[in-house]
């Protein structure tokens, strides 16, 4: 039980964040869990199935080789892993009458990647224990939350702007760019002290969220104190 409450902990922490930046018009919490849901089970089916489709058509044998490791971590993971989330958001939150603001954008992408990171998470710990949780914790979880962010402002803005497709597809190119560079470092252990990439992609994540749940909360249809 300590190791199941070690794994979901971190993710709920941040959608307790996130939940309380929407300052000026909270979302219906039925959908704000469904869609944690989807992310779930939907997000992770997806990637499931797109993970086998690449092993078939795509094996990667070789953990040595740079450019086996930069398709696996920009085609193979992240486009998988942040494609099965865009779709919830898109075709599921992005279409909800409730979704009437660009924040909305940030809290549903959030609810999906989290949902996805729940899981995720559960498996790493329950077989690495409470060492893997604890560093996922400051790591992998972040790191989800903050591609969701990204990705979650550009769809935001997409529903209200009149450039629907290009703004959306900007906020899923934009997640998978991020997880792409975060993976890859990771993926270098052959290179002494490479991880440090890692870090630095995640810290620059971590302030460009910032900046976009600032701008998303100062430009809300219901902040009366916005600037004209």
């Amino acid at each position: 039980m300590s190791l199941i409450l070690a794994a979901i902990a971190p993710a709920f922490i941040i959608i307790i964040y996130i939940y309380l930046k929407d300052k000026y018009e909270k979302e219906p919490k039925r959908i704000l869990l469904f869609s944690f849901l989807l992310g779930a089970i939907v997000s992770v089916l997806i990637t499931t199935i797109l993970y086998l489709l690449f092993d078939y058509f795509l094996p990667l044998t070789d953990e040595n080789s740079i450019s086996q490791l930069l398709i696996k971590a920009f085609l193979v993971v992240a486009l998988t892993e942040e494609f099965s989330k865009y779709v919830i958001v898109r075709y599921y939150s992005q279409s909800k009458k409730s979704f009437n603001e660009p924040f909305d954008g940030i809290i549903y992408a959030v609810m999906v990647s989290m949902g996805f990171a729940v899981v995720e998470n559960l498996m790493y710990v329950l077989q690495g224990g409470l060492e893997v949780a604890l560093v996922r914790a400051f790591t992998a979880i972040p790191a989800h939350a903050t591609f969701g962010i990204l990705m979650g402002y550009f769809m935001g803005k997409a529903k209200f702007n009149g450039k629907r497709i290009a703004d959306n597809l900007i906020g899923l190119t934009l997640a998978i760019l991020f997880h792409g560079i975060y993976d890859f470092f990771l993926f270098l252990k052959f290179i002494p002290g490479i991880w440090i990439g890692a870090f630095i992609s995640l810290s620059l994540a971590i302030i460009l969220s910032r900046k976009a749940i600032k701008i998303h909360q100062n430009n809300s249809f219901f902040n009366n104190n916005k600037s004209e």
